[in-house]
């Protein structure tokens, strides 16, 4: 069953939960899993993680639903995909970390982004909520950017507020940049305030690049880029993009970029001008920014890329630091920021803010499922 959030007021609002995050980006990687302990407002602790590399047959499934407005067979054969491989992915974290589902407080379910166009109200994460928590004994929420969307906010980013948390002991102001298929960026100021958008293009074109040009699905360590030249006269012309000179917030669908500005250029050129763009349309953020910021702190998949790091350092003017360097777990961020963003859930506190997504006032969201 499901009911709305308002519903749960009997979550003592002083215990840390034990929470589970969910999460599968624009990339459709896989199904990202991660344990925390936290009362919304502080991280009190940080437990395993995993990710499951979606089966090929599911990823093709999410693809093929990309940009869909409505429900038809080929969205449907998504959803059941994407809850079936998320209940494989929770019960697979279970088993390996030990830890019973038993003992989870709830768990926040992100789903799987097919369409993202917040300028038409509409946002879809397809994941059946219902069966998970029916599936794992566990009460889940999800479902949590159609109510910002419906508002008449960006939906996007939702993760600023974890990276607050995160972040509190930093020098600020400072940047929080999540390269995923899509990038976004935290500032946080000395003073707490948050300013959140998405900066342009993350990891998507150039996944999309390497996947129809030189067979492969991501371009690991950078390596193709590395052996390529950076074209700058088409770096420049993508610089000027309309959306990179808008005023936050903002926020993009995977398909709002793509690789299409390279072609013509060889493979290791094309992946090289590609990483570049990331890390310029990164680096053309801080125009926006109420005050310069002292380092950028970057995680996701994109930390991983010593190529694109070394880009957004030589972009922004550093210093760049990666989240492992912070003794985060940059690969588990989003994940836990949906566990984050669950409990703030469960306890009515806004998970989405005027300087964050553009919502007119600070607000909650998201759908609770019980099991």
């Amino acid at each position: 069953m499901s009911a709305t959030l308002k519903s749960d007021r009997e979550v003592d609002a002083t215990r840390p939960l034990r929470a589970l995050g969910l999460m599968s980006g624009t990339s459709v990687d896989g199904v990202d899993v991660a344990f925390l302990e936290t009362d919304g407002e502080r991280v009190s602790g940080l437990g395993a993680s995993l990710t499951v590399p979606y089966a090929d047959e599911t990823r093709q499934r999410i693809r093929a639903a990309f940009g869909a407005e409505g429900p038809s067979a080929l969205t449907q054969a998504a959803e059941t995909a994407v809850t079936e491989a998320h209940v494989l992915a929770v019960r697979r974290w279970s088993s390996e970390a030990g830890i019973a589902l038993s003992s989870l407080d709830v768990i926040g379910f992100h789903g799987q982004t097919i369409t993202h166009r917040p300028q038409k109200r509409f946002t879809w994460q397809i994941g059946d909520g219902a069966s998970l928590a029916k599936a794992l004994g566990v009460r889940v929420v999800g479902d949590l950017r159609s109510a910002d969307v419906a508002a008449g906010g960006q939906g996007a980013p939702l993760v600023p507020a974890y990276h607050a948390a995160l972040a509190r002991d930093l020098p600020r102001p400072v940047a929080v940049v999540n390269v995923g298929g899509v990038a976004n960026v935290t500032w946080i100021g000395e003073d707490d305030s948050l300013l959140a958008f998405d900066t342009g293009p993350g990891n998507g074109p150039i996944d999309d690049w390497c996947a129809r040009r030189a067979g492969i699905r991501f371009d690991v360590d950078g390596v193709l880029a590395a052996t390529g030249r950076v074209n700058r006269t088409r770096l420049g012309r993508f610089a000027e993009h309309r959306f990179f000179a808008r005023t936050p917030p903002k926020s993009l669908d995977r398909s709002d970029f793509t690789d299409s500005w390279v072609e013509g250029l060889s493979v290791a050129d094309g992946a090289a001008t590609l990483t570049w763009g990331t890390a310029r349309a990164i680096a053309l953020a801080a125009q926006h920014f109420p005050a310069p910021v002292r380092q950028w702190a970057i995680v996701g998949g994109g930390a991983n890329n010593p190529i694109l790091l070394r880009a957004i350092a030589e972009e922004t003017g550093g210093p760049v630091v990666t989240g492992a360097q912070l003794g985060w777990d940059s690969d588990a961020i989003e994940a836990q920021a949906f566990g984050f963003l669950a409990v703030r859930s469960l306890r009515g506190a806004p998970i989405t803010f005027p300087t964050t997504t553009g919502v007119p006032m600070a607000m909650t969201g998201g759908r609770l499922h019980l099991p």
